[in-house]
Parts: C-alpha cells; sequence; structure tokens
C-alpha cells in the first residue's frame, strides 16, 4: 500500500511526542524490539490492558522503524467524532464494527501482504492486566496471510492516570513464531485455534518474564 510522505512524517512526528509523553516524562520502556522485522508483513499481537496501548505501541514500533506506518484496526465508535476520526485514520487506524466485520477482515488481510499490523488477540480490553483467550479469528487471519508474528506484552499502563508523571510501564517484543508445523493442517477451526492458542503462550511467556500477569485458567 502507496502512503505519501507527508502522512508518513506526521505519523513519526507523532509518535516521537507520545514516546517524549511515555518514556520521559514517565518510565515506559521498550525490550526487544530490535526483533520487529523492518520489512514484509509483520503482526504485532498482543495483550490489551489500557487506552494507551493503542498510541504506546505504535511509538515502540515505529522508532527503530521511521517513516513506517503501523496500521490498526480500531473499534468504530472512536471515529464518531469527526476531527478524531480523521485523526486516528492519519495514525494508520481504521474502524471494526462489532461482531464479525468482513470488510476489516479483508483490508488486515491486504495490508499484512508487505506492512506492519497490530492486533489484540483478546479483542478487548482486560483493565486489571490479565492475560485473556486468543479469539479463533487472529488464528484465521494467521493462517491466511503468513505474516511474520511478534508476540508483544505490555505491563504496567493499565495503572496510569492521565496526566501520568514517573508512571511505569513498558511493552516486551518476543521473537518471530514459527506456525511452519499448523500451516500443513487443515484449514479449519480447530487449527485456527491452535494457531492463536500458541500466541497466546507465547504473550503469556513475555509476560511471566516481565512479572506481569497471566490467567491461570
Amino acid at each position: 500500500m502507496k502512503v505519501s510522505l507527508l502522512r508518513r512524517l506526521w505519523v513519526t512526528f507523532s509518535i516521537w511526542v507520545i514516546g517524549c509523553y511515555a518514556s520521559a516524562l514517565n518510565r515506559f520502556t521498550v525490550c526487544g524490539a530490535e526483533r520487529i522485522p523492518g520489512s514484509g508483513g509483520v503482526l504485532v499481537a498482543s495483550n490489551h490492558i489500557s487506552a494507551y496501548d493503542t498510541i504506546f505501541l505504535p511509538w515502540a514500533v515505529i522508532r527503530r522503524n521511521p517513516l513506517q506506518m503501523l496500521w490498526a484496526p480500531a473499534k468504530e465508535e472512536l471515529f464518531q467524532n469527526r476531527i478524531m476520526g480523521l485523526v486516528y485514520r492519519s495514525w494508520g487506524a481504521f474502524p471494526v464494527r462489532r461482531g464479525r466485520d468482513i470488510r476489516a477482515g479483508k483490508q488486515i488481510n491486504v495490508l499484512l501482504a508487505d506492512q506492519k499490523v497490530m492486533l489484540f488477540p483478546e479483542g478487548t480490553r482486560h483493565k486489571d492486566g490479565v492475560l485473556g483467550k486468543g479469539n479463533r479469528g487472529v488464528g484465521k487471519i494467521i493462517y491466511d496471510t503468513r505474516p511474520q508474528v511478534i508476540p508483544t506484552a505490555l505491563t504496567g499502563v493499565n495503572r496510569w492516570k492521565f496526566p501520568a508523571l514517573g508512571a511505569k510501564g513498558g511493552v516486551s517484543f518476543g521473537h518471530p513464531l514459527d506456525f511452519s508445523d499448523l500451516y500443513q493442517l487443515e484449514d479449519c477451526k480447530e487449527t485456527h485455534q491452535l494457531i492463536v492458542d500458541r500466541v497466546m503462550e507465547a504473550i503469556a511467556t513475555l509476560l511471566r518474564q516481565e512479572g506481569g500477569n497471566v490467567d491461570a485458567g
């Protein structure tokens, strides 16, 4: 997908402003960003604990990949305000309807051919920080598009109060996951669940390393 230089400059500038807030005025740390491929289709699959996630993840990813985009599906309610909707779109967000949104799914598949996309496999925020179950639909996306999948763990930002100062939080990126064995299986619900389960286990492992919460159930 072609993106104008002006838009890419705007996104890069915006995330550096956000980064100053996150990591200069607060104590938001980034670990493992060098594991994010610089090119090709990349799916950044993260747990979801705060509204801050959707702005801090782009900072963590794009600061090592300037002038690139990190596309992100977002609930359509965020776009009801025209001005804010334009801002979100300029950053690479696009609306998704609740339930099964075929159009958004196709857009994600097209983007993952050669772009970076951010997804929250849980499908909803868990403000208590406990990791939930992965949505099978994300497994289907991975099976269909075969991107490089980077498991990602966010911690701490669910406790931030705006405007936060000196607050602790962070993001940790894991190594790209290997699904070659699962790609040999039939294209069915069971296979898609196995794929997203592998993603969630990798996120859980990162959370354990960072002292985050993992749902024991």
